[in-house]
């Protein structure tokens, strides 16, 4: 794909199942503007029309047109056919067969290119260097559910069917839980948000009364969210701990599984759950410490600085689809933004 002549921006939307992110980019990677919405789900037609508002909107904001765009990136979740622009698969979106790039092409005349969010996100970090000058990095994006982007040798790693990095789908326990993908016990069963809100909820946890913050409940029904069980955990509750625990041993496993199969130079957190932070990130480290300590091997790849944690406000998914938006114009696209200083170690 080639953009449009003359044309000076770069806009990226990251779609997610609850959330859409527009993020406008001059070339050189300055911010113009952004705007956030609910992501339009269900029918097509209409999903596309909503998208094509929020791209609008982050445009008005940047004082920009569609005609100032040379190329729109879009990061959805789930298997993306990048040739044709296709939505293949999004269960959380509820979309199939969806003729996403087409669509929003012939809304905005800006020439569209899609990617597999996560994937584009793992991209847009090697880009901008993020978690440092390295040749090889997964992103490993822990929210609604668990998946990995890869990058490789500079290269995105996509694989023979276009999902290469769909680690949360890996059983760890075939006695665990069911997973939505139809096994038992896989990483995604423990560690995603809407599963340690379910295995709380299914073990008796009750939820810390004057809970306030977002995402305390998972639905109007009161059930609790991850953020409870988090909050929960570190007042001691013994249920949220023994749930938590067992998330950061699931996340830990994905983190050696990646390490194992890709022999990458950085693991990168993010996603949804990852924003707990330290309560996040310790069950994980402890159990990685274990794996270290219990195996030569483990301990050849599970170094100190291999893991390193995202924080909320780093527009992984947005960034990325700028990223690839960059990239559809034939030139090496490297933003001029600060190096290094975005992330966390674990």
């Amino acid at each position: 794909m080639t953009g449009r002549s003359g044309a000076a921006l770069l806009v990226g939307l990251d779609v997610g199942g609850t959330k859409t992110a527009a993020l406008v980019c001059e070339r050189d990677g300055t911010v113009r503007g952004r705007h956030h919405a609910p992501s339009a789900l269900g029918d097509p037609e209409q999903a596309i029309d909503g998208l094509a508002s929020v791209v609008r909107a982050a445009l008005h904001e940047a004082c920009a047109g569609e005609r100032d765009v040379a190329a729109l990136g879009v990061g959805v979740p789930g298997r993306v056919d990048p040739d044709r622009g296709e939505v293949r698969l999004a269960v959380n979106l509820r979309w199939h067969g969806m003729p996403l790039g087409p669509g929003l092409e012939s809304r905005l005349g800006i020439p569209t290119v899609l990617e597999n969010d996560v994937r584009a996100a793992a991209l847009g970090l090697h880009r901008r260097q993020t978690a440092g000058p390295v040749e090889s990095l997964a992103y490993l994006a822990v929210g609604t559910g668990i998946s990995a982007g890869v990058v490789i040798r500079g290269e995105l790693h996509r694989g023979a069917h276009g999902l290469a990095g769909e680690i949360g789908h890996v059983p760890i326990d075939r006695s665990g839980p069911p997973c939505a993908c139809g096994l038992r016990g896989c990483v995604e069963a423990y560690g995603s948000g809407p599963s340690i809100a379910a295995r709380a909820e299914a073990a008796g946890f009750t939820p810390v009364p004057g809970g306030t913050r977002g995402g305390d409940h998972a639905d109007a029904g009161g059930r609790p969210g991850p953020e409870a069980v988090f909050r929960a955990a570190a007042q001691g509750d013994p249920i949220a701990k023994r749930v938590i625990e067992d998330a950061g041993w699931s996340v830990a496993w994905a983190i050696h599984l990646l390490a194992l199969a890709y022999d990458v130079e950085r693991v990168v957190l993010g996603g949804g759950v990852s924003h707990a932070g330290e309560a996040f990130l310790a069950p994980i480290r402890r159990e990685i410490e274990r794996l270290a300590g219990a195996s030569a091997l483990a301990s050849e790849l599970l170094v100190p600085g291999l893991v390193q944690l995202l924080p909320p406000g780093a527009e992984a998914g947005a960034w990325g689809a700028v990223t690839i938006a960059g990239q559809s114009l034939g030139v090496e696209w490297v933003p001029s933004v600060p190096r290094g200083r975005e992330v966390g170690h674990a």
